[in-house]
């Protein structure tokens, strides 16, 4: 099953009490093979979560175990590939989805320790430690609900990232809570969209020399044993983030004032430099392609999304003016060429795919300059209120099976609605001492207190 969990922070563990499968209940839901799209390949050794924690409620946490028991079986019929199970075709060697109502898993868990008491500053004192592994191999959705000590408890959704980018996931959890507050209906403007077929490679396929994606290097491994990350959780205060945006903006150019992401790149890329123990210094950024493709509907179910990035000299970054460095960011990040990305991607990916060789984006790699991606996730993207009040902390993991070289920043914001944000950062030890020391501080390790776990307030339930 699973280990006792101690009184302690540092010592939390979580006890497996139950595990069963639930499938779908709609009976006209078919047994079928879903083939996954090229762009669904680039992803295919990491897996994805979403992790929510709630506060202390008046809700018992048997009763929400029976709220998600009774709701995944709908759940699942809007999202039946979930319910089945991630298989390798024999012939070509690629991932594909036996969408045969096998079952999602579903696993109840306590934790010993009350969530006040856990340092979030630290992914692996914390969310790190919440999932539990899968109880079966190939399955395609483990949802894990682990109560706390304090009255409070954790959901994670647990899935491949062949299936979903961070956009999808969102969506699973946003229709399920939906879902769950309107008696198991879920309105036709938030129903998923299955179909992979709308991303096709072009025949023949065509694609720039300047590719983003390359074949990973049989000793890539070897190449970036010596590189070592740090994993933080930081909050950023709604009025840092205001000032940040004003010092990042040109005087009088109200046309291109600088947004809030890009002001807070055009921060990490500076700091990045400071940071950097090479001459250059790359950023990326995570682009949505639901954004840049006609074909990809907002609810789509699957992988669209890439990087887009930009290297620039180390001295370079530190002598430019803050807002020129956030006017380069913008540059990146509106450059036309994104409309016809995301097709070259597929195009590269058809003529790569056979010879059973890793490839990725170049700038998750790392190989050349030191790498810093960053992505961010709408406001409007995550519904974690199922009935019994909304999460105070709602956030994405991925594991990957391969090690990358490149550090990457995901900025969310607050479910408190109070325009603050969290940052999960997987950044090397010198940056985050860069951004730790800064004068004034930005990043702030993030706190129980910060997310309202310390108030002995409890929330009521709807239910």
């Amino acid at each position: 099953m699973g280990l006792l969990a101690n009184n302690t922070a540092e010592d939390l563990r979580v006890r497996v009490l139950s595990r069963r499968l639930i499938k779908a209940s709609d009976s006209s839901l078919k047994p079928h093979v879903l083939a996954v799209s090229n762009l669904d390949l680039l992803l295919r050794y990491m897996h994805h979560s979403a992790v929510c924690i709630y506060p202390p409620t008046t809700t018992h946490f048997d009763d929400v175990v029976a709220v998600f028991e009774a709701g995944l079986p709908s759940s699942l019929n809007h999202f039946f590939p979930f319910a089945g199970r991630m298989a390798t075709n024999p012939c070509s060697g690629l991932p594909e989805v036996h969408c045969n109502n096998q079952g999602a898993e579903l696993v109840v868990g306590e934790a010993g320790v009350p969530l006040g008491s856990l340092d979030y500053s630290s992914m692996t004192a914390s969310l790190r430690k919440m999932p539990v592994p899968y109880g079966e191999d190939g399955l395609a959705l483990s949802v894990q609900l682990v109560s706390f000590a304090c009255g409070g408890f954790a959901v994670v959704w647990r899935t491949n990232h062949v299936l979903v980018d961070g956009s999808a996931l969102a969506l699973l959890v946003r229709a399920w809570a939906e879902l769950a507050r309107n008696s198991y209906r879920l309105p036709a403007g938030s129903r998923p969209h299955h179909d992979r077929s709308i991303f096709r490679p072009r025949s023949p396929p065509s694609y720039s020399a300047s590719s983003v994606l390359t074949i990973v290097p049989d000793d890539y491994e070897q190449r970036i044993l010596q590189i070592s990350f740090v994993e933080r959780l930081y909050h950023i205060k709604a009025s840092d983030i205001a000032r940040l945006r004003r010092e990042a903006s040109h005087d009088g150019d109200k046309l291109k004032r600088t947004t809030r992401v890009q002001a807070i790149s055009a921060y990490l890329w500076k700091a990045h430099a400071a940071a950097a123990s090479h001459t250059r210094c790359c950023m990326a950024w995570r682009v949505n392609g639901r954004w840049h493709t006609p074909a990809a509907t907002q609810n789509y179910i699957g992988n669209v999304v890439s990087m887009i990035d930009r290297e620039a000299g180390v001295q370079e970054v530190l002598q430019m003016p803050l807002p020129d460095v956030a006017a380069m960011v913008r540059e990146v990040i509106n450059a036309p060429s994104n409309d016809n990305h995301f097709q070259e991607l597929m195009d590269w990916v058809e003529d790569h795919k056979a010879a059973n060789k890793r490839f990725a984006e170049t700038a998750m790699l790392g190989l050349e300059s030191p790498t810093l991606r960053v992505s961010a996730m709408s406001p409007f993207q995550l519904d974690t209120d199922f009935g019994f009040g909304r999460a105070a902390l709602g956030i994405g993991l991925s594991t990957s099976m391969v090690r990358f070289g490149s550090a990457n920043v995901q900025i969310l914001p607050s479910l408190g609605n109070d325009g603050s944000w969290i940052v999960r950062a997987l950044v090397w030890p010198r940056l985050a001492a860069q951004l730790e020391n800064a004068n004034p501080c930005i990043f702030k390790p993030l706190t129980a207190e910060d997310l309202g776990l310390l108030a002995p307030q409890l929330q009521r339930s709807r239910i």
